[in-house]
């Protein structure tokens, strides 16, 4: 029976943050992208059933974006070294090590070699876009392919579709759990969990705020809940990614609140977290953003989220007491 490769190009990448090659972030636009990819999968009943990815931050990042967009989880990507700066062999040895049972197959990685993979695999040259690349940023190649995946010969596949995000629709409809309506998100996007990092400095409380993504305003690291994962992990897998902490969240959420986003309501479950390790810069997959320790006080005049104000005062309150 034939399979299906998919393969994306990691989106585009932020060259403004001062970062070497292997940790440049994505842009904007990058992650805005990839969850674009990741929902035209969705809505043409294209998921894969293995997601394999280079290691390497605006890969592995376009990775997640996709598979959250298509309700699978960040769990479900697993990352190879070998993507990174691959060849073709490099890229075929990946592929040969799927799993046999796996019919579908999404390997998001960079140029050159994703169209050297490309140009191997498909018997006929593909047109070049505008700016002269087969597959730009963020573009999905969808391949069928023979039925084992460690014999693909050259031009042994045939293509199914190039999809560029630029002939994606902006914004996909979803059907909203709760009526008729129609919102801009899977459902499970509209369920987020939220820490406050905390530490005690000579006795006294601590918070560390971050910046939002466009730097615009300060907040704490918040995010969807990972699917697969519980609200308490997905805030833990936050502190790391977006604040690049790791450390002891309190299994007793501080409380909930919600938010517009997306065309809906959004409940965020916030939970404190005591900061046992500070990720440092290279390893933090968010560094641009820019991070800073400030008084519970502090932290009240520059939150952004109103809801936020009062639980941090009473956690504040709660480490005094101790």
């Amino acid at each position: 029976m034939p399979r299906e490769l998919l393969l994306l190009r990691h989106g585009k990448s932020d060259w403004g943050v001062s970062s070497d090659d292997f940790h440049r972030p994505l842009k904007i636009q990058g992650k805005r992208n990839a969850q674009r990819v990741g929902s035209w999968l969705t809505q043409q009943s294209l998921v894969p059933d293995h997601v394999v990815s280079s290691p390497a931050e605006r890969a592995s990042a376009t990775a997640a974006k996709a598979c959250k967009a298509m309700a699978i989880g960040t769990r479900s990507i697993h990352l190879d070294e070998r993507i990174y700066e691959a060849g073709l062999e490099e890229l075929r040895g990946v592929l040969a090590d799927s799993p046999r049972q796996a019919q579908r197959v999404l390997l998001v990685g960079h140029n050159p070699g994703l169209e050297k993979l490309l140009a191997f695999l498909l018997p006929e040259r593909i047109a070049a876009a505008k700016d002269g690349k087969i597959l730009p940023t963020a573009t999905l190649a969808r391949l069928v392919i023979p039925d084992d995946w460690r014999h693909l010969a050259p031009g042994c596949a045939s293509l199914a579709g190039l999809t560029r995000p630029a002939a994606l629709p902006r914004k996909f409809p979803y059907p909203a759990p709760d009526g008729p309506g129609r919102r801009r998100r899977p459902a499970y996007y509209y369920n987020q969990s939220a820490v406050i990092p905390f530490r005690l400095r000579k006795g006294k409380p601590e918070i560390l705020v971050i910046y939002s993504s466009n730097r615009k305003h300060w907040i704490v690291p918040k995010g969807i809940m990972d699917p697969g994962l519980s609200a308490r992990e997905s805030a833990a897998k936050e502190a790391w990614e977006e604040a690049g902490v790791e450390g002891r969240v309190y299994d007793r959420s501080l409380g909930a609140y919600t938010c517009k986003k997306w065309g809906a309501g959004c409940r965020v479950e916030v939970f404190a977290m005591e900061v046992t390790h500070l990720v440092p810069e290279r390893k933090w997959e968010e560094s641009h953003r820019g991070r800073e320790w400030v008084t519970p006080k502090q932290a009240v005049k520059r939150l952004k989220q109103k809801e936020l104000k009062p639980m941090v005062m009473a956690l504040a309150k709660k480490l005094r007491s101790k």
